[in-house]
């Protein structure tokens, strides 16, 4: 039974270059797009009408046009293909169950995470986590990784995004930087110390000053760099004050190098998210760490003592 049906049944490379070139009105884009010259494609294409007994393509000199055999065959073959790609995709997942590739930016993996995984490990010792360090967004379909962290407004296209919690950002700066002569009792007198900055987040000073009806040009423009955690590293040596995450820099703030001067955080609409590729089905380690982040993260928890 099984040898006569796959007799009756046209050869699979047939079928993906008819759906590519149906798809693409083009042999000549079918071809870039399954890796192989036009005239393969043709030759395919040729191949399946023979095997079909029936023509599925018009030819013109600039495109090829489904006949209303093709019309009607390519109904079937779509719907094919994509259970095919959601069987596979389903069939990965599970046997990814007990794994996971997480992506998140440098400074989040070493001053949040990090601290953390103990507690994750912990509680799911027979998940295998697999963590890289990535700047930017992740092209899910050109990787495997599973899931990241995004800091931002939540709006990118393709993924599920989780809220986890909003960018809480207070001046902060050593505890030297001060001069007894000029302390920092309130935001205003900030002005007489530079102001630390991210290059690609330059509003964050101006809003946080305007937040508390100040004025940002009255205040020092001190050195810029191109990330939060390098801001605060400065302001840990002394060079100024930075708008950080408390959370993220309480190593500093535990050892005196770090002191947040004022509890007042900036109101922003950018947050952290957890994302992973919309179409994708979620593992059991998916939803494991997507429940132990939302907890650490709602909850507050400082990282535990190593």
């Amino acid at each position: 039974m099984g040898d006569r049906l796959i007799n009756r049944l046209p050869p699979l490379n047939s079928l993906k270059c008819f759906e590519s070139a149906a798809r693409h009105g083009s042999f000549n884009k079918a071809a870039e797009e399954l890796f192989v010259t036009p005239s393969a494609i043709s030759h395919q294409i040729k191949g399946l009408e023979a095997f079909l007994g029936l023509e599925l393509f018009r030819r013109t000199k600039r495109k090829v046009v489904l006949t209303e055999a093709g019309e009607s065959y390519i109904k079937p073959i779509k719907s094919i293909f994509e259970q095919l790609d959601n069987a596979t995709s389903e069939l990965k997942s599970k046997q990814k169950a007990g794994s996971l590739k997480l992506a998140v930016a440098p400074a989040f993996l070493t001053r949040w995470l990090m601290p953390r995984m103990q507690s994750f490990q912990t509680r799911y010792p027979d998940i295998q986590i697999e963590i890289s360090s990535l700047t930017g967004l992740v092209d899910f379909s050109a990787n495997d990784i599973d899931m990241a962290v995004y800091f931002g407004e939540g709006k990118w296209d393709g993924v599920e995004a989780h809220y986890l919690r909003p960018a809480r950002l207070a001046p902060v700066c050593h505890p030297d930087l001060i001069k007894d002569n000029q302390p920092i009792n309130s935001p205003e007198d900030m002005r007489f110390y530079p102001l630390l900055h991210v290059t690609k987040r330059k509003d964050e000073w101006h809003d946080w000053l305007k937040q508390h009806e100040l004025d940002p040009t009255l205040f020092r423009r001190g050195l810029m760099f191109s990330s939060g955690s390098l801001t605060a590293g400065a302001a840990s040596q002394g060079l100024g004050i930075a708008l950080s995450d408390p959370e993220l820099v309480m190593p500093e703030i535990e050892s005196g190098s770090l002191k947040v001067l004022f509890d007042q955080h900036l109101i922003t609409n950018r947050s952290f998210y957890l994302v992973y590729e919309k179409r994708r089905s979620v593992t059991s380690a998916m939803m494991a760490f997507k429940e132990w982040i939302i907890e650490e993260m709602v909850g507050n928890k400082p990282a535990s003592k190593m």
